[in-house]
C-alpha cells in the first residue's frame, strides 16, 4: 500500500475526526479562526438547554439511541416493529438483513429536505417536513416493495432495483411536485444508484448469505464480532471502507474517496493529510441506526462513544443559535455557503468537539456516567432536539442559521 493509500485510511475513522475537531476548537478557544469566535460562557445555558429538552421528552430519562429508527414512529405509533412484528421471518439474521436494507436506503435519502416539502402521511393526514417526513415515506416506499425485485417479498432492497432507480420513481414515492419541491433529489437519485451498482459489484460482501443487497452487510459485520460482540467505531470503519467509492467526487487521496472530508486552512500538517477535515456525519448517522438491529439479532455492540457527534444542522445550529459559536463577519449570516467552504467545514468541525464538551457537562448535570448516558443518548435527548426546538423559536421556517448549497448528499 502506498503512502499516500495509508494516510487516506486513517482519516477513514471516528478517532480522526474527533482528533481533528477538537484541534479546530483549540485554535478557536485561543481566538485565531477565520469565520467563528466561540463563547465558552454560553456552554452552561447550552448544557441547561439539553438538560430540560431531554427531560421534558424524557422523563424518566431512558433515552433511546440517536438513529434513523426513531424517525420510523409517529403519534406514539412504532411503524416499523408493527410490520415487521408480522413477518414469519426464517430468523433473527434474515430481519436483520431487512432492517440494515431499510436503514442504509432511508439514511442516503435523508439529506436535508429544504424549507419547502412535506410528507403528507396518508395514515395521520399530517404534512410532516425535514427529516421526520423523509424517515416516513422512506419507510412507507421500502414497505410498498418500491427497492424490491420481488414483490411477494416487499421487505428487501436489492442492488438491481437500486442501481436502475428513477428521478421520476423517487420523486413519485417521495411525493414531490412543483408545489413540494425536495432539495437534491437528483443527487439522492444517484448516490442509490451508486449504492446498487456498488452492492452488486461486490457479492462477496454483500451477498454472502442472499442475492446482494445493503443489507448483506450483516453478515459482513457478523463475522467480525468476537463472542458475539462488536465495537462500533468497526461498524464506521467498515461502512467507510466498503460504501466510499459510492459519494460523489471529492477528495481522493492514494486512490481512495474520502467522503466527508473537507479543506480548512488552520488544519496544517507535516503530511499528506494536510488541512483535512474528516467528518463523515451520514455514514456515522448509518453506523448509529446499524446498533439496534445488531442488537436485536443477538450482537452486542461494545465502545458506542468511540462515534462522535453528528457534523449535520441541528446540533450545529445549537450552538449557533445559543451563542457560542458567533459569526467573525455577520455578513455571513446572510450569504448562501457552499458545503466545501472553509465557513461550513468550519462549524461542522467545531460542532463535533463542542458535541463532547456538552455531553460532559449534561451527564453532571443529570449525575449520570457515559455507560448510563452515552453520546448516542445525549444527541437524541438532547443536542439535536433542542437544536431544531431554538429553529423553530427563530425562524418561521424552521432553517438553520446558516444558508447552506446542498446537493442532497451531505446534510
Amino acid at each position: 500500500m502506498s503512502p499516500e493509500a495509508s494516510a487516506a485510511l486513517s482519516l477513514l475513522n471516528a478517532g480522526a475526526v474527533r482528533e481533528r475537531a477538537h484541534k479546530l476548537l483549540a485554535v478557536g478557544l485561543e481566538d485565531r479562526l477565520p469565520n467563528f469566535h466561540v463563547d465558552l460562557d454560553r456552554m452552561d445555558a447550552t448544557a441547561e438547554l439539553v438538560v430540560e429538552t431531554t427531560r421534558k421528552a424524557y422523563p424518566s430519562l431512558a433515552v433511546p439511541f440517536h438513529s434513523r429508527w426513531r424517525h420510523f414512529s409517529s403519534d406514539g405509533a412504532d411503524r416499523w416493529t408493527a410490520l415487521a412484528d408480522r413477518v414469519a421471518w426464517q430468523d433473527s439474521a434474515a430481519r436483520a438483513r431487512a432492517e440494515f436494507d431499510l436503514a442504509m436506503v432511508s439514511v442516503f435519502l435523508d439529506a436535508g429536505a429544504g424549507p419547502s416539502w412535506r410528507y403528507h402521511d396518508p395514515v395521520t393526514g399530517s404534512a410532516i417536513g425535514r427529516s421526520e417526513g423523509l424517515g416516513l415515506v422512506s419507510l412507507a416506499m421500502f414497505a410498498a416493495g418500491a427497492f424490491s425485485c420481488d414483490q411477494r417479498q416487499p421487505l428487501r432492497a436489492d442492488a438491481e432495483v437500486l442501481a436502475n432507480l428513477s428521478v421520476t420513481d423517487l420523486a413519485r414515492g417521495m411525493q414531490v411536485s412543483d408545489a413540494n419541491p425536495l432539495v437534491g433529489v437528483d443527487g439522492r437519485v444517484n448516490l442509490l444508484r451508486s449504492l446498487g451498482r456498488l452492492v452488486a459489484a461486490k457479492s462477496d460482501v454483500f451477498g454472502s448469505c442472499d442475492t446482494p443487497r445493503p443489507g448483506g452487510l450483516f453478515d459482513r459485520l457478523a463475522s467480525l464480532t468476537d463472542d458475539r460482540r462488536l465495537p462500533a467505531p468497526t461498524i464506521l470503519s467498515v461502512l467507510l471502507t466498503e460504501l466510499g467509492p459510492i459519494w460523489p467526487s471529492r477528495l481522493r487521496l492514494g486512490g481512495i474517496a474520502l467522503g466527508d472530508c473537507w479543506k480548512h486552512p488552520v488544519l496544517a500538517t507535516d503530511d499528506v493529510t494536510s488541512q483535512l477535515m474528516p467528518l463523515h456525519k451520514l455514514s456515522q448517522w448509518l453506523a448509529y441506526s446499524l446498533i439496534e438491529p445488531l442488537q436485536n439479532a443477538g450482537i452486542a455492540v461494545t465502545d458506542i462513544d468511540g462515534l462522535t457527534g453528528l457534523a449535520e444542522y441541528r446540533n450545529g445550529g445549537l450552538f449557533l443559535d445559543n451563542g457560542v459559536l458567533t459569526f467573525c463577519d455577520e455578513g455571513d449570516a446572510f450569504r448562501e455557503h457552499d458545503v466545501a467552504s472553509p465557513l461550513v467545514v468550519e462549524w461542522r468541525g467545531l460542532t463535533v468537539a463542542l458535541l463532547d464538551r456538552v455531553a460532559d457537562d449534561v451527564r453532571r448535570r443529570l449525575g449520570l456516567d457515559a455507560n448510563a448516558l452515552p453520546l448516542a443518548k445525549i444527541l437524541e435527548g438532547g443536542t439535536w432536539a433542542a437544536g431544531r426546538r431554538l429553529a423553530r423559536e427563530r425562524r418561521a421556517d424552521a432553517s438553520p442559521p446558516i444558508k447552506i448549497i446542498s446537493d442532497g448528499t451531505v446534510f
